[in-house]
């Protein structure tokens, strides 16, 4: 399990994580019976959902990138860096063929929320700095 994360990623026992910045503390959970499936990330009162497939997606998309990808995380209605995580995760050209995120005005901050996920999960490695934080696949 990744950076002092607990609990088992389900609703009943979800992961409590920390931001990548180790600033903000969330909540995150599968929830396989969503139309779509979700990945659930509860911060304070307010829950996002993003499409389960995500973490597969951006697993392939890390492997295919080969080296460090920035996560440029950014609120919807901001513009994502171009060549980073939060700008794929909205692109057109990503396997949805736009966001990910599934409440319309609570669609952004995946570089924020699905990087921890996946190093919880073991498919990812991601930086923990202040700021500028990356993450690439694990081999």
């Amino acid at each position: 399990m990744g950076a002092g994360a607990t609990g088992e990623g389900t609703r009943a026992r979800p992961w409590k994580l920390k931001t990548p910045s180790g600033q903000s503390e969330f909540v995150a959970f599968r929830d396989p019976d969503l139309d779509p499936p979700a990945l659930v990330v509860q911060v304070g009162r307010t829950e996002l959902q993003y499409q389960l497939r995500c973490l597969e997606d951006l697993r392939s998309v890390l492997r295919a990138h080969a080296d460090w990808m920035p996560l440029g995380s950014a609120d919807e209605q901001k513009p994502a860096a171009e060549g980073t995580v939060e700008a794929w995760a909205r692109s057109p050209k990503n396997p949805v063929g736009g966001w990910y995120g599934m409440k319309k005005g609570l669609r952004g901050r995946f570089g924020n929320y699905v990087p921890p996920v996946m190093e919880v999960l073991g498919l990812a490695e991601v930086e923990h700095h202040p700021k500028g934080n990356r993450m690439r696949s694990k081999p």
